[in-house]
């Protein structure tokens, strides 16, 4: 019991086993979690219905290719569901504990920063992973009717949980920065809508507007607009199932034999490393500026 106990002390601090408590037991995570199912269920019965006929009162059929495009369907409407909740949970962690004026309190313990930082993403993203967990038996109609591998099903949550650590990350530092917590929200949602649709915009535009002024050279010379759209989430996950896109996002260039030349990097690899980087940088800062720093004396 004792080196139970021990173990239990050790992976979840007090921090932690509060936030827990508070997320977990609450009628509001039961009916977000009830919700987040019926839309995610609604989707794909909506996406069957309309691909099997039942709108046109044709035969019921569903291929293996159908099914594929309902795991790409459901994959980019889960996606751009965690990217509207995330944000939610974690832009309020530190400027909720300051406008309840806990904050104070909570940094005269012993909790280092470090410590309530981790702790309050830690339990903000454990509400998500639980509710991404609980959308397997929604994937499981994919595989009645073939065309997805398990491996296919895994790198998608492994890239869910990765996206939530990032938007989780900002949410934190956002929340450090600002003292109220609308303006932690507002500003955590803009920053999700830039790298969702900012990203992908970006990326259209500036393609348009290099072909017009590079008209007629081959190879294109703005094929290095390929590392913006790598930025998205969106392209990024799609790249993992269709490595053409890699190629097309870069120029889709050809070697002298004509075969297609490989691109400089995967597009969910530009993603991971980036963003993996800005997220560590988003907690770091966060740490930093949790605690009040005191003024200097001239």
């Amino acid at each position: 019991m004792r080196n139970g106990l021990g173990w239990r002390q050790t992976l979840i601090n007090p921090v932690l086993d509060k936030e827990f408590r508070l997320r977990m037991r609450t009628a509001r995570s039961s009916l977000s979690l009830l919700f987040y199912l019926l839309a995610i269920g609604l989707l794909a019965m909506g996406f069957i219905y309309l691909n099997t006929g039942g709108i046109r009162g044709g035969a019921a059929s569903f291929r293996p290719q159908e099914s594929r495009e309902l795991f790409y369907f459901l994959s980019i409407a889960q996606l751009v569901l965690v990217a509207f909740m995330t944000p939610g949970l974690t832009a309020g962690v530190i400027s909720g504990e300051r406008e309840k004026q806990t904050l104070n309190i909570l940094l005269t313990t012993q909790q280092s920063s470090t410590t309530i930082i981790l702790s309050k993403l830690v339990s903000s993203l454990s509400f998500m992973l639980l509710v991404i967990i609980a959308t397997l038996p929604v994937y499981s109609i994919v595989f009645l009717f073939g065309g997805i591998s398990p491996k296919q099903l895994s790198l998608v949550f492994l890239f869910y949980i990765f996206a939530m650590f990032v938007l989780g990350a900002f949410g934190v530092l956002f929340s450090t920065i600002f003292k109220r917590t609308m303006i932690s929200v507002v500003v955590t949602y803009g920053f999700t809508l830039a790298v969702f649709a900012g990203t992908g915009l970006l990326y259209i535009f500036l393609q348009g507007v290099l072909r017009q002024y590079n008209q007629g050279v081959n190879p294109p010379s703005y094929s290095w607009v390929g590392y913006v759209l790598g930025l998205n989430p969106v392209a990024a996950l799609l790249s993992i199932f269709e490595p053409s896109l890699n190629r097309e996002a870069f120029g889709n260039r050809m070697t002298p034999s004509g075969t297609p030349t490989p691109p400089p990097i995967e597009l969910w690899q530009e993603f991971v490393l980036v963003y993996a980087v800005l997220a560590v940088g988003a907690l770091l800062l966060s740490i930093r500026y949790i605690r009040p720093r005191l003024k200097k004396r001239g």
